[in-house]
């Protein structure tokens, strides 16, 4: 146990983490410096969240892993089809992209479902896995199917049993991570699909160009065999190495845990409702309620529908004009360098605590390798236009970001958010699927057009809704101000005395003093303002 100190002076304070101050300079609250002590004090408390981290960090690194074989299940279609997947189940005409946009409707069906029932049972270690098991042997399974039909079954079912992960994730990173932390590790998450992508296409070749005709199978076959049996093989190790959420990882020591809740209550101001629980079906009512939602739903949408080079990544490639093998090599650097401009925008997003401006850059990049493919068949143009098409993944890393740091709390809200959005999303990942045809190619114009619209639209939704947060945050300013003024002149509750947005006084809520003081103008105001005092939102 850990004795109680003395606060040291501001001055000989160690750095409170690893990490950057917090993303809003914001007085701590009483609250919060009462929690120190619980902690043996800031410097103690110190150096136990630091190892908090480390642990965590550890762990969670199998989400990387674990998300590579995600996104490898979910695109290796795309490389089989360089080597007889087509010929070989007598698929014709748009049977291809329905192969594709398929996996995404079962996808959209679970991702509410999934992420209640995880919130409900509490363990991501068991569901996750249990989840990628499922899909590992659905990929086998594609390897084996022998027309339309029977690969139109394994790939519905294989997005059925897949969106439990990524909205799963999202939930459980931003379960243990404060705001500060999380744009980071949501970089360093999201990097999966993107090696996948680098690296995907070198396993890829390398089960093609060996494996053909063994056993009598055609390559293609084993490239679904061997993936799916090393997805299963992780989903195994996963169970030993997930965390649960704070309240119930056995792994922790009971002080580590009351401190991971502890953390995430300081992240959003809210002391008085740590430990509080919602129902489900509350968590679902908030998050449909809630125009953000909504918004950065079809946002989203339409990023998705943007990047939907990323399926066709290995056609587009093709078009420069080299064998089947070299042209999977090519896919490697585009995205190995996409990976690096990810990392270095979401770490620069949380040191200087920004969202937008980092979404928006590498978006507008990502627009000029579009024009550049869309207006010249020059081969050298034309991978370059690859490198700045692959980084603008850099941009959705940080809004994913975003989209987390919006929706605070209760957790139950959260967890319905995040899977709403992801399902809505997806939405664009059934267009997408239809943008790239056979008979656009080889110069895919019209495809490249489509793309460029879609992120003007989010570059235009992106802007309106920052305006918005600017605003709530300047509301809040100015209503804390007036509280202050009227603590000091007497008139009012003190500084200490208002929790959540609503003044208490002996045990009664001020309802009308807080409503004054609120000057709110609709609804959905209220709902952003009536976060605790000291929660600002991230643009």
């Amino acid at each position: 146990m850990l004795s109680a100190t003395r606060a040291p002076s501001s001055s000989t304070l160690p750095p409170y983490t690893d990490e950057e101050p917090p993303l809003v300079a914001v007085d701590m609250p009483s609250p919060a410096r009462e929690a120190d002590a619980e902690f043996g004090g800031l410097w103690e408390r110190a150096k136990l969240e630091k190892a908090l981290l480390r642990k965590l960090d550890a762990r969670m690194s199998i989400l990387v892993l674990i998300y590579i074989m995600n996104f490898v299940d979910r695109t290796n279609a795309a490389a089989a089809r360089l080597r007889g997947f087509e010929a070989d189940l007598g698929l014709q005409g748009q049977q291809f992209a329905t192969l594709l946009s398929i996996l995404y409707v079962g996808y959209i069906c679970m991702q509410i479902p999934s992420n209640m029932f995880l919130n409900y049972t509490g363990k991501p270690s068991l569901y996750l896995p249990a989840a990628m098991s499922l899909w590992g042997g659905l990929t086998i399974a594609t390897g084996f199917t022998r027309n339309f039909t029977g690969v139109l079954i394994t790939r519905f079912f294989l997005g059925f049993v897949e969106a439990a992960f990524f909205p799963g994730a999202l939930f459980l990173l931003s379960s243990w991570y404060r705001r500060e932390e999380l744009g980071l590790r949501m970089a360093i998450f999201y990097c999966g699909s993107l090696i996948s992508n680098a690296f995907g296409g070198l396993i890829a070749a390398g089960i093609l160009d060996t494996m053909d005709g063994k056993l009598g199978y055609a390559a293609w076959r084993w490239l679904f065999i061997i993936e799916g049996s090393v997805t299963i093989f992780v989903a195994i190790c996963s169970i030993f190495i997930l965390p649960d959420f704070p309240s119930n990882t056995q792994w922790l020591l009971p002080l580590e845990r009351r401190l991971a809740e502890v953390r995430i209550a300081e992240d959003v101001g809210n002391f008085d409702n740590l430990g509080e629980k919602k129902s489900q079906i509350q968590g679902l009512r908030l998050a449909v309620g809630d125009w953000k939602v909504w918004w950065l739903a079809v946002n989203m949408a339409a990023f998705m529908i943007a990047l939907s080079f990323f399926a066709y990544f290995p056609t587009l490639t093709a078009t420069l004009g080299y064998s089947r093998t070299v042209t999977l090599l090519l896919c490697a650097p585009p995205w190995v360098f996409a990976t690096a401009i990810a990392f270095i925008n979401a770490r620069h997003s949380d040191k200087v605590r920004e969202r937008f401006f980092h979404v928006v850059v590498p978006v507008l990049f990502g627009i000029l390798g579009l024009a550049i493919a869309l207006s010249t068949m020059n081969t050298a143009a034309r991978y370059i236009a690859l490198f700045l098409m692959a980084q603008s993944n850099a941009g959705y890393v940080v809004f994913l970001s975003w989209v987390s740091n919006s929706i605070p709390n209760p957790p139950a809200k959260r967890a319905v958010a995040l899977a709403l959005i992801n399902m809505v999303a997806q939405l664009g990942n059934v267009a997408g699927s239809y943008v790239f045809p056979g008979s656009w190619g080889p110069t895919y114009r019209k495809s490249y057009t489509i793309c460029i619209v879609n992120f003007a639209v989010s570059i235009i939704m992106s802007l309106v809704f920052r305006r918005y947060l600017i605003s709530i945050n300047r509301r809040k300013d100015q209503n804390e101000n007036l509280e202050d003024e009227d603590a000091m002149s007497g008139s009012g509750p003190s500084r200490n005395s208002v929790a959540g947005g609503v003044a208490v006084e002996g045990g009664v809520e001020q309802l009308g003093k807080a409503g004054r003081l609120k000057r709110l103008t609709n609804l959905d105001d209220a709902k952003d303002n009536m976060q605790p005092r000291d929660f600002r939102f991230v643009y």
